[in-house]
């Protein structure tokens, strides 16, 4: 019997990952060609809205999240064509958009509050479903799911393993060494910040299609600033950002099953509680005390932390780029 809850718990927390995981990807690529944007919390708000509400009409998934992933993409068109043509700071234009996306959602989607609607349905795939523990945990889902794991795979491959991918690299460190070597940088940084703001459009529409199905006003609230904050946390690499969403939501989950154990405490401390522990956890990897603590592990000890929890951001990461 605990094992099986032990296997539910984790296949739950696998599903209630994906569109953290989408997200925190999608700014991965994005900060990787050296754009920052930080409206991501709005972003998803709107586009989980978005989803919601046009699969609700149409009557279509499909098109709920390719309309979630249009207006994604279009919001990060806006912080790139800011940042890149008009100079603007992309810090501020990310905090304007986020407040800006968060009313127009509860505005727009004022009618469809709490209405019933569509869901991704349930799809187990034949054959590996049944594989012990490993198939209920990863293949007893929905294909959002399923394609998180296809999202997380191909942006590493394509990161680092890749041509294109070693272009993406220089752009976000040197762009005027990429330049150089005849790479367009400010159409590189339009493409991959569209892209990566459609990941988070799609990480919208996941959210209320398939994992706190509906829409209501503040419906993904605080979604956003985690992503950013788990995109710092894996060190700007598609595995360990994958790690750092599920590593939330683990701490979700956990926080979910202590509250029966401990029913004097209020339930605000273990809603709450996930959101500290993932900051202590990033103050942890990138602070100045764990690099106290790192002095006196040995030097083995000190490569392989490095190597799993450390990453630096791109030299580039929010400083405009003019040719020539």
């Amino acid at each position: 019997m605990a094992d099986s809850l032990v296997v539910v718990t984790i296949s739950s927390v696998i599903a209630a990952s994906a569109p953290l995981v989408f997200a925190g990807v999608g700014e991965t690529l994005t900060e990787k060609a050296g754009v920052v944007n930080l409206s991501l919390d709005g972003t998803i708000l709107l586009t989980a809205m978005t989803g919601f509400a046009v699969a609700l009409l149409s009557g279509s998934l499909a098109l709920g999240f390719l309309a979630a992933m249009v207006v994604g993409a279009g919001i990060a068109f806006i912080v790139a064509y800011g940042s890149i043509a008009l100079g603007q700071n992309q810090i501020a234009l990310g905090f304007v958009l986020t407040l800006l996306c968060a009313d127009l959602s509860s505005f727009i989607g004022n009618p469809y509050v709490r209405r019933p609607g569509p869901s991704v349905p349930h799809m187990p795939i034949p054959g590996l479903a049944s594989i012990p523990v490993l198939g209920p945990i990863f293949f007893d889902q929905d294909m959002v799911v399923y394609l998180s794991y296809v999202v997380i795979v191909a942006s590493w491959l394509w990161i680092f393993k890749t041509q294109p991918g070693l272009g993406l690299r220089g752009v976000g460190e040197r762009p005027e060494a990429a330049y150089a070597r005849g790479v367009a940088v400010q159409r590189t940084r339009y493409v991959y910040t569209m892209l990566g703001g459609a990941l988070v459009g799609l990480a919208g529409a996941t959210y209320s299609l398939s994992v706190k199905l509906g829409w209501s006003h503040g419906h993904t609230t605080g979604i956003g600033w985690i992503a950013l904050a788990v995109v710092i946390f894996g060190g700007w690499h598609p595995l360990r950002v994958a790690f750092g969403a599920y590593l939330f939501g683990a701490l979700k989950s956990l926080g979910s099953l202590m509250q029966p154990a401990f029913p004097d405490v209020p339930t605000q401390v273990f809603q709450t509680a996930p959101f500290a522990l993932m900051i202590l956890a990033l103050l942890l990897v990138s602070g100045d005390f764990t690099e106290r603590l790192l002095f006196y592990l040995p030097p083995r000890g000190r490569r392989l932390f490095n190597a799993l929890l450390r990453g630096t951001p791109p030299a580039a990461l929010g400083k405009p780029f003019r040719p020539g």
